[in-house]
């Protein structure tokens, strides 16, 4: 089970992850689109989005960080007054991420026009966001100063299966909600090219050359236009 969880799954979510992303752009790019609800409903939008893409995006740059430079997270955590500071400001943007997350999940199970268009896969890539961002929250509270030791435990690991040598005897003893923050990130990672989340790694070039457009209501029912032209482009919804 160990070499399942934290050596086969590393590796196969990795490659499906690359594999399927590409297949997908390639054979049907207009798949690969986060399909936006906010003409369906915003302000509940507004305040998950906005609090959970800031929460987690910090985050992610954090973890990064310690992937990276470990030896100037280790420096930084020197003196207890900035190992505090690190923690405090770590376990705020998680609550400020679950906070967002709540609400997002909210409104897909309340909103009868979002839950019209919501997707399996969309309640599948919530539940496991939620896993990974609860269990985080865990790790912090319950298993207190992980930037200090994660960079002893975590990042040798990472390391050792980006070198294609895994070490799986570094997370094998770590209590059950560690290896599951470990492990929900490699499902994370299998169910993600099949998922709306894939746009995220598209560049979207063509915005900078396309001619502008502008979104319209007309009889209540919203058109996407191009400038000078009366006639719309699309409908949208």
């Amino acid at each position: 089970m160990s070499l399942l969880l934290f050596v086969v799954l590393p590796y196969v979510a990795t490659a499906l992850a690359l594999v399927v992303s590409i297949i997908r752009w390639r054979r049907d790019p207009f798949s690969v689109s986060a399909v936006s609800s906010q003409l369906l409903e915003g302000r509940k939008l507004f305040w998950g989005s906005v609090s959970f893409h800031w929460g987690i995006t910090i985050i992610l740059i954090g973890h990064l960080a310690a992937l990276v430079i470990p030896g100037g997270v280790e420096l930084w955590n020197g003196s207890p007054a900035r190992l505090y500071l690190l923690e405090a400001t770590g376990l705020a943007l998680a609550a400020w991420t679950l906070f967002g997350l709540g609400v997002l999940i909210y409104r897909r199970l309340t909103s009868a026009r979002v839950r019209a268009i919501t997707t399996p896969m969309d309640l599948v890539v919530l539940a496991v966001i939620l896993v990974q961002v609860v269990t985080g929250i865990w790790i912090a509270v319950g298993y207190r100063w992980g930037s200090f030791w994660g960079t002893s435990v975590f990042v040798p690991y990472i390391r050792s299966l980006l070198v294609l040598q895994p070490r799986p005897e570094l997370v094998e003893p770590l209590p059950f909600v560690l290896q599951a923050h470990v492990v929900s990130f490699f499902v994370f990672l299998v169910i993600f090219p099949f998922s709306r989340l894939v746009h995220i790694v598209t560049v979207p070039l063509g915005y900078l050359t396309r001619p502008w457009q502008k979104v319209v209501r007309l009889n209540r029912e919203p058109y996407v236009y191009h400038p000078g032209s009366d006639e719309p482009l699309e409908r949208i919804g």
